[in-house]
């Protein structure tokens, strides 16, 4: 199925929000051509419009945030298959990831739906389209429920995924959250956990949707796991993410 028909909901501020300086400064900087306003001007509103430009390709191309989410280590899920619990799925950009690169694998997305997270109209029959979309409709679920109070039974899953979700917690939420998971797990059962990462294109292409979350301690990140029942096995970054790969200890 192509591209364009994911929805996975994101408010168009983060995804298109930097077209709005990209216009005012091209509208600028014509006013400033016809007016013959002084040089430097035009040369600032020209280097404004290329940083916004770059944002934009940034925010779409290189993180590709309206895409499905590509798994950021090939170690996850390796055998290809089993029952995967995604906490605090939203519209299921990680889910669709993971059902598109794992063909015979199966995933129950699980998140509160309500609240806003970025996520315009944040519901399960989004999910559940983008799923779909996927091809992977009969492979996916989409339940409501708290991943810090998960409604499964012990060694449930097989892995279990969290893309950009638990940080929204406060540290006692992050530790209920990994405790049920570790629950949920069968033995040596995986989690992969992902975080926004801070880095320098954040900082520099998306003030309004990355660069105002907080810098994440990757060593703190790692000894909370461990404090809660997982083994890790990697650690490592990608555009805009730290990623933690761990097993059920």
């Amino acid at each position: 199925m192509s591209r364009s028909a994911y929805d996975f909901g994101y408010s168009w501020f983060i995804s298109y929000g930097l077209l709005v300086p990209f216009a005012l400064a091209v509208l600028v900087g014509g006013v400033a051509v016809w007016r013959g306003w002084p040089r430097w001007l035009t040369v600032l509103a020209a280097l404004v419009a290329v940083w916004a430009a770059a944002g934009v390709f940034v925010v779409n191309v290189v993180w590709g945030i309206n895409r499905p989410l590509t798994l950021p280590t090939e170690r996850f899920l390796a055998s290809g298959s089993g029952r995967v619990l995604d906490a605090g799925a939203g519209s299921g950009r990680a889910a669709v990831g993971i059902l598109l690169a794992r063909p015979k694998a199966t995933v129950m997305g699980l998140d509160i739906y309500r609240g806003y997270w970025g996520i315009d109209d944040n519901t399960p029959e989004r999910f559940m389209h983008n799923a779909r979309a996927a091809g992977a409709g009969d492979r996916a679920e989409a339940r409501t429920g708290d991943m810090r109070e998960l409604p499964f039974a012990d060694g449930s899953f097989d892995a279990v995924v969290s893309a950009y979700a638990l940080d929204h917690l406060r540290r006692e939420g992050q530790a209920k959250a990994l405790r049920e998971a570790a629950r949920v797990l069968k033995p040596k059962g995986e989690l992969l956990l992902l975080i926004p990462n801070v880095d320098l294109l954040a900082w520099v292409f998306s003030p309004h949707a990355i660069a105002h979350h907080p810098r994440h301690d990757r060593a703190q990140w790692q000894a909370l796991i461990e404090q809660h029942g997982f083994a890790v096995r990697e650690v490592g970054t990608k555009p805009a993410t730290l990623y933690l790969l761990a097993t059920k200890s």
